[in-house]
């Protein structure tokens, strides 16, 4: 359809008109438009005016208007000079009407309007209260309801549109009855009920809606089905999920031959009639979350069965026709604590690829399990009676992954060697495994190994066979009790890493922690070039390779509570994060200069160290934390330039002092005029007094201090806070300065307003015991307060930055 110029002309006097109106800073609602501009466009015939509230005489929209979108019409009524009688397509969705029929505005010409209507769309009208009266439609295809919430009836004639296909009434939570009489749909093919929780009850005629393919009733308050259900021959889809008042289905369900998916989710679900057996073309079926106890021995004939869910039920156990489903591929019996066992014909589940067994106590596998071969992922957490797996599974060839997580396994079989396609295998807190077979180093297609607080205590020689690994996850909880003798103690600290382990050439995450490895650990690890995140600590070695220098890829390197530890080697360019605090042992650090990327280094408690070598070059770092190391600070505060400084978002050192220049507390913040505040920084010098124990819910004490705040108030009232983040927690009674700057995006920036008062204070209840907050101070930054890069040394000290001020606190300490 070609557009005559002066249509074209009127179109862009519409969208320059709007774009005025939003130029001017229009806070309105809708945008205003007069019906007038309309008038020139004669042939107009497809009209989008969403959020647009129309001013004038409606006559002058073109009559022979076919489709209208008029989302967020802001009239309870339609206008009742809007009468377009050849309209095909009418969304008036999202808007404010609130009916459909009666009112002197509902005359012949409102008639006429909906005579020819093929699409009416009204969802999330939430004011409607009806629909119109639809007698006078013969061709109407799509009514879609959604979401109108109050919307408690349908008018009868919506049972008599012999055209209707779709028809989606989901969500209309007000709506509690159906038109009885459905005899005219017979070419509906969707009607989707979800969410009308009042709704009490189906159509009884409901089989005359011979065409339909979809029927969507879940979430709603139906205790039964209709007997004339059987009559849907067409029928592919029943949903009736969380019908918490639906206990059981008819016998004539059986009959619904068409039937491929049946979903009865958290129903009240009593009973599965025996002619569940009798749908031959039934694909899915979920009975997940219901009362049954028992599967009857039909379901095996379920020869077109694909996806069968059983979980968090009171079944006792599978029939074992279970094992006639040869097209099975999802099988999921999760959460089943009555089932103890599997029946020996699930080696007939030929197809099977996906089976999971989580939180059952099943106390054993069937020998005949290895024989489902087609398998690729058998997931059996917190299987927690499991203790071994058969011999057989190793001929499980398409297996790629196995999941193990919170079981009972003490032993995997020496068979697992031969799952050549396994690519994932999970054992978190599996307590009882104490040690990996030696056909392990087999498994050359693993890529994610994860094994974290298992029992095991070495890995086997051939480790290094796994050639693809990337990711290994084994660490275990830091054991913060200290052995009772000296023999455990020994014992705990013999622990190495096998020979062949540095070939693991695919390695990209490591993480060992608390494996209580020790002695030196080989050069030879280097050679993990791929690794970009190594995770080390609490540990018993004494060394580290000479250089890291090879590990090219690696950006987080974590070596906090290596107690034994004595020198830190050099490390790679490509660092990002460096964390080696509470290395109490630890004396030389190699010169980091060359790590002009990194942005966190955290050396807290490392007291023996005397230096830092090349942190003045690190013009990325941003949070440094050298708590607890008062041998180092004489050195470090030289190195603290004012380029390190205004980059430094959190600095944590050994200091009794906060500048002289900071405010205890802001009384009512007030912005200079044409000025923007750019910043808070916020001092805290605190104590821990070690000799008051502090209890934690883990048990494992946490990396920082969570126990200081900071507030703002306005009027009184606080309207945000945020905890400080002070990372480190010093191992000594002296006082600690730490230093945050929040940036102009953090919302204790962006929500201060003239006249708010901002402090710091501890919290209530805090979890150190032993902390006090002995200082505190805040300082504002605002705009240009901060942006001076040259020399500062000509400047009187009022004309200071911020950063050259800080630079000369520190080293004035």
């Amino acid at each position: 359809m070609m557009f005559q110029k002066r249509d074209v002309t009127w179109i862009r006097y519409l969208i320059n008109k709007c774009k005025k109106q939003l130029r001017q800073g229009l806070e309105e609602e809708y945008v205003t438009v007069c019906t007038k501009s309309f008038e020139p466009m004669v042939i107009l015939r497809l009209l989008q005016i969403n959020y647009v509230k129309l001013n004038g005489n409606f006559k002058l929209i073109p009559a022979e208007l076919k489709w209208l979108q008029w989302k967020g019409c802001p009239f309870e009524t339609v206008p009742s000079n809007f009468c377009p009688c050849d309209l095909a397509v009418l969304d008036l969705s999202e808007s404010k009407i609130t009916k459909f029929s009666g009112g002197k505005w509902w005359n012949c010409y409102h008639i006429k309007m909906i005579e020819k209507l093929l699409v009416l769309d009204l969802h999330k009208c939430y004011n409607l209260t009806s629909v119109p009266n639809l007698s006078q439609n013969r061709v109407l295809e799509k009514l879609n309801l959604e979401r109108c919430v109050r919307l408690s009836k349908l008018h009868r004639t919506v049972g008599r549109l012999s055209l209707l296909t779709y028809l989606n009434l989901r969500d209309c939570s007000s709506l509690v009855e159906f038109p009885n009489d459905v005899s005219g749909l017979t070419k509906l093919e969707t009607l989707i009920l979800s969410g009308c929780h009042k709704l009490r009850e189906l159509p009884g005629n409901i089989g005359c809606m011979i065409s339909l393919k979809e029927l969507l009733a879940d979430e709603t308050a139906i205790s039964k089905l209709p007997v004339s259900i059987s009559h849907l021959t067409k029928l592919e889809r029943l949903n009736l999920k969380l019908c918490s008042k639906l206990t059981q289905v008819p016998v004539c369900l059986g009959e619904v031959s068409s039937l491929r998916e049946l979903i009865l989710v958290s129903s009240a679900l009593e009973e599965l009639p025996d002619s569940i057996g009798s749908l031959p073309k039934l694909e899915m079926l979920s009975l997940m979350h219901t009362p049954l106890t028992e599967i009857p021995d039909s379901i095996g004939n379920l020869k077109a069965l694909t996806d069968l869910d059983l979980g968090h039920r009171s079944i006792r156990e599978l029939p074992a026709s279970i094992g006639k489903l040869s097209q099975l591929k999802e099988l999921r019996i999760n959460r089943c604590p009555s089932l103890t066992k599997l029946p020996g014909s699930v080696k007939g589940l030929a197809c099977l690829v996906l089976f999971q067994l989580d939180w059952s106590s099943i106390m054993e596998l069937p020998d005949e399990f290895g024989t489902l071969g087609m398998i690729e992922k058998l997931e059996l957490r917190s299987s927690k009676s499991l203790r071994f797996l058969p011999e057989s599974i190793g001929n499980m060839m398409n297996l790629t992954t196995l999941t193990l997580s919170l079981s009972g396994i003490a032993e995997l079989p020496d068979s697992i060697g031969n799952l050549e396609r396994l690519a994932h295998l999970e054992m978190i807190k599996c307590k009882q495994l104490e040690k990996l077979p030696a056909s392990f180093g087999r498994l050359k297609n693993l890529r994610r190994l994860v094994m974290t607080e298992t029992l095991l205590k070495a890995l086997p020689e051939n480790f290094g066979m796994l050639s693809n690994l990337a990711i290994l996850e084994m660490q275990k909880i830091p054991d913060l009790q200290q052995p009772q003798n000296i023999e455990e103690d020994r014992e705990l600290k013999h622990v190495v890493l096998p020979m062949s382990f540095s070939n693991l050439f695919s390695l990209e995450e490591l993480n060992c922690r608390a494996w209580k490895i020790s002695g030196n650990i080989s050069n030879d690890f280097e050679k993990l070039t791929s690794l970009k995140i190594l995770n080390l600590r609490d540990n018993n070695f004494c060394s580290l390779p000479s250089s890291l220098n090879g590990l090219l890829t690696l950006k987080n390197l974590f070596l906090s509570d290596c107690k034994e530890l004595k020198s830190l080697p050099p490390l790679p360019s490509s660092l990002i994060e460096l964390d080696i605090a509470n290395c109490i042992s630890l004396e030389i650090i190699s010169d980091l200069s060359k790590l002009e990327i990194l942005r966190d280094l955290n050396v807290t408690n490392c007291k023996k160290i005397m230096d830092i070598p090349g942190l003045e070059c690190l013009g990325l770092l941003r949070r440094l934390y050298v708590i607890g190391c008062n041998r180092c600070f004489p050195a470090v505060k030289r190195r603290l330039t004012k380029v390190a400084l205004k980059h430094l978002r959190n600095l944590a050192v050994p200091a009794s002092e906060i500048p002289s220049w900071f405010s205890k507390e802001i009384k009512s913040f007030s912005k200079p005029k044409n000025c923007d505040i750019k910043g808070i920084i916020i001092g805290v010098v605190v104590s821990l007094d070690q000799s008051n124990p502090s209890e934690f819910l883990t048990g494992v004490p946490l990396p920082s201090l969570v126990d200081i705040q900071a507030k703002i108030l306005r009027q009184n009232k606080q309207v945000f806070s945020t905890t400080l983040y002070l990372l480190g927690v010093p191992d000594t009674d002296e006082d600690q300065l730490y230093l945050s700057r929040y940036m102009d995006f953090h919302p204790l920036v962006l929500m201060v307003r003239d006249g708010d008062e901002i402090k710091v204070e501890m919290t209530n209840q805090p979890c150190y015991k032993g902390l006090k907050l002995k200082k505190c101070g805040i300082h504002l930054v605002f705009e240009n307060s901060d942006d001076i890069d040259c020399d500062e040394g000509f400047l009187d000290e009022s004309q200071w930055s911020v950063s050259e001020k800080l630079a000369k606190f520190f080293s004035s300490l």
